[in-house]
Order: structure tokens, then C-alpha cells, then sequence
């Protein structure tokens, strides 16, 4: 039975159009089907969106717990990436990547499209559970909106150096929440950004806030692993 995760890693970046069918084809054949088999990851989803010149993406992993992002099985995979990854981590630019517990969540379902925005916790008045989950639940009430999920980064667990790491050709970035709006539509993500930009957020959003649509989910379940 599939059990809703306790934690998520997500992670950004851009590559160049005519990267796109082997960054896809990386991706969907191997990469995601390679980290959902480590022990402590329940799921993988990953989103597109074109901005300029650019294709960048959003991924995200749940997790059971915060734990998985520190242990031996993840590292391992890290430290030991395939030749396609090796091929692969270069190219990517503008990469952020930050995982830990989720603090909040409220809704029910996935979204179609999703608003993943990096925040700084303090800025947004979000140090508190009960203003966590105020948020969450205020947002995911309005009109077309699946469910909304806050994640707090562990910067220890996220920031353990490995061979993948040293690939990149760009920083990780510093940020120390994440907060992700799933809808049903693009009108919805947007009109909620809006009502969170005029309010908790208008100076706490750290980053761009793009819409992405879904594009490939993968579970344990459908990878036929236990």
C-alpha cells in the first residue's frame, strides 16, 4: 500500500531546446526509475514549462521520511552516477534543489499544473505550524486548486557533497522552504500566486513563478518495486 510520504526533494533546472529529447528520454528511461528504486523514495513527478529560450523543469520526489535524503542508499546512487547521468548534469543550468519534511499540506488529489515557489520561512511568517498551515489550507480552498504542500529544507541533508554535485556547473542556491500550489488548470495556479503575493508571500518568494504542466509520474508500484 502506497502511504503518503512524510518529506519531498525538489529540484530545478534549465536546459537548452535542443537538449530536450535526450534530457526527456534521460529522465523517463532511467533517471527517475533509478531514484524511485532507493530505499525511502515513495514517487517522482516531473513538470515542463518554456520560458525564452529555455525548457526548465521541476521535479520532485516524495519521500517517506526526511531521513532518506542522508541515507546510504541515496548517497550511493549519488556518488556513483550512470554514464547517461554523467553526460547529463553538465548541461543543466540554473539548478536549485533543497528536500525535507513536509510541514504542511492541505487539499486532496494532484494537480494538473503546479507553482512551486522557493521562500524564505521567516520573511513569509511562516515559522509556526499554526501559521503553516493556516496558509495551506486558505490556498487550497480557493477555486480549482488540488492541494497545496509546504516543505521546509534540510540544508545539512541537501548540502552533503557528492560526485553529482562536483558535475554541475551551477550552485544549488540557498533557499529554505518550498511551497507548491497544484491546480487544475494554469488560470487557477495563477490566481493563487496572485492571492499569495498580495498577502504572505509578496516579499518572501525568492524565485521565478512559473507554471508547469505534468508531464511523467512514476511510483513504486508502477516500477514494480516493493
Amino acid at each position: 500500500m502506497h502511504l503518503r510520504g512524510q518529506a519531498q526533494l525538489a529540484i530545478w533546472s534549465d536546459i537548452k531546446p535542443e537538449q530536450e529529447t535526450d534530457y526527456l528520454h534521460w529522465l523517463t528511461r532511467e533517471h527517475v526509475l533509478e531514484r524511485v528504486g532507493v530505499d525511502g523514495f515513495l514517487s517522482g513527478r516531473v513538470f515542463r514549462c518554456e520560458v525564452a529560450d529555455r525548457r526548465r523543469f521541476f521535479i520532485t520526489y516524495e519521500l517517506r521520511e526526511a531521513g532518506a535524503l542522508a541515507g546510504p542508499s541515496y548517497l550511493a546512487r549519488l556518488n556513483a552516477p550512470t554514464p547517461w547521468s554523467q553526460r547529463t548534469m553538465p548541461i543543466l543550468q540554473n539548478f536549485a534543489r533543497g528536500g525535507g519534511p513536509v510541514v504542511a499540506r492541505a487539499g486532496l488529489g494532484c494537480g494538473a499544473v503546479v507553482v512551486p515557489l522557493r521562500i524564505d520561512l521567516e520573511a513569509a511568517g511562516l515559522l509556526t505550524a499554526h501559521a503553516q498551515q493556516h496558509l495551506v489550507q486558505r490556498i487550497a480552498g480557493l477555486d480549482a486548486v488540488a492541494q497545496v504542500w509546504l516543505m521546509q529544507v534540510d540544508a545539512a541533508a541537501t548540502g552533503v557533497p557528492t560526485k553529482e554535485k562536483s558535475m554541475r556547473r551551477s550552485e544549488e542556491g540557498a533557499f529554505d522552504g518550498v511551497l507548491v500550489v497544484e491546480a487544475l488548470h494554469e488560470a487557477a495556479a495563477r490566481a493563487a500566486v496572485d492571492a499569495l503575493m498580495s498577502k504572505e508571500l509578496a516579499s518572501a518568494a525568492l524565485a521565478d513563478r512559473e507554471v508547469f504542466a505534468a508531464c511523467f509520474q512514476l511510483d513504486r508500484r508502477l516500477a514494480g518495486l516493493p
